[in-house]
């Protein structure tokens, strides 16, 4: 797989995000079949893994540091804290929860150092110059190399870097999800920070992965997303139609389409798909192969785009929890 850079790592052009072999998109796949996926992502030419202590309340770190333990030398291994404090969920950025967090991170992970550490969320009310400060604390300590920071603004950032370099910010971004675009990819491309996509192929929606409400479990997080609800749904999936063919129109599938758009749109970008089948990975990972004409490039964005997608990307509750641009309109609809 080609490669990019994340701080002063070089990656896979294309991480594994890893959250659905723990969490969110109903009931986590048999131990079995995870294993496959994260060993197979290791054979396939993945090398960047992400993971976070809320996926699974420890469970995702804890698979990611039995499996992948063996082989840490040969990946760059990312994680994110801020959402938990001990083992109960709770948003919150004081320092001392913080590097608290790191302590069981590295204890579950099964390793001595995380390559990149995120603020898995901005807490509102700790200045985002203390998180950062604590989160720095940890770098001279040897405990993590790298900072990363999840769900920010281009301002929030911009705070940040001022107290220690940004190695990367990771936030949603896929044809359907544009928010990056307001304006913070623009101040990753300032700062020379990385820019990690996460939901690359919109919630497995670009890939063909829902086409029937029904089918999600009532635990699935798709289900109070505006996009997978009611008329929003039944346009959404009129989209869908069309993406699936211009993907077989450039001789790609619709996972591929929406991975090598985001790696054509910018040298910096490094998407993170997850998937609980090891297919799937391999799909995705030949995505960075997959070469895009102009032509192409812009019949995705003419096609797939904040007018003609159905539903804000989050719900009002969700959108409160996150410091990210929205796009015009994009409050008032959810």
């Amino acid at each position: 797989m080609d490669k990019r850079r994340v701080g002063p790592f070089e990656v896979s052009a294309i991480g594994l995000g890893c959250m659905s072999l723990s969490h969110a998109y109903g009931a986590p796949p048999p131990r079995a079949q995870a294993e496959e996926v994260l060993l197979g992502a290791l054979d396939a030419g993945y090398t960047f893994f992400d993971t976070a202590a809320v996926y699974g309340m420890g469970h995702n770190e804890t698979l990611v540091g039995e499996v992948l333990g063996p082989h840490r030398s040969k990946i760059v291994l990312a994680s994110k804290c801020g959402l938990t404090v001990g083992d109960k969920r709770e948003l919150n950025g004081r320092p001392e929860v913080l590097k608290a967090a790191c302590e069981d991170s590295l204890r579950r992970l099964k390793t001595d150092v995380i390559d990149l550490y995120y603020l898995h969320r901005w807490d509102k009310r700790v200045p985002i110059e203390e998180s950062v400060g604590g989160l720095a604390e940890l770098v001279r300590e040897g405990k993590i190399r790298s900072i990363g920071l999840s769900e920010v603004s281009a301002a929030t950032l911009r705070r940040a870097h001022a107290v220690h370099p940004i190695a990367a910010l990771q936030t949603e971004y896929s044809p359907w999800t544009r928010n990056p675009e307001v304006a913070v990819l623009d101040a990753c491309r300032e700062l020379g920070v990385t820019f990690v996509a996460f939901s690359p192929v919109a919630r497995g929606f670009l890939a063909g992965g829902v086409r029937d409400l029904s089918q999600l479990d009532p635990s699935d997080i798709r289900a109070n997303m505006p996009r997978f609800q009611g008329e929003n749904f039944a346009a959404n999936l009129k989209l869908l139609v069309r993406f699936e063919a211009l993907a077989t129109s450039a001789g790609c599938t619709p996972a591929q389409l929406c991975l090598a758009w985001l790696l054509q749109r910018d040298p910096s970008i490094v998407p993170i798909p997850g998937t609980t089948s090891p297919a799937h990975m391999r799909e995705n990972a030949a995505a960075a192969g997959v070469r895009l004409s102009e032509e192409v490039m812009a019949k995705v964005d003419e096609l797939v785009n904040p007018q003609t997608v159905a539903g804000p990307r989050y719900n009002a509750a969700l959108q409160a929890s996150i410091d990210t641009e929205t796009l015009p309109g994009e409050l008032e609809a959810a």
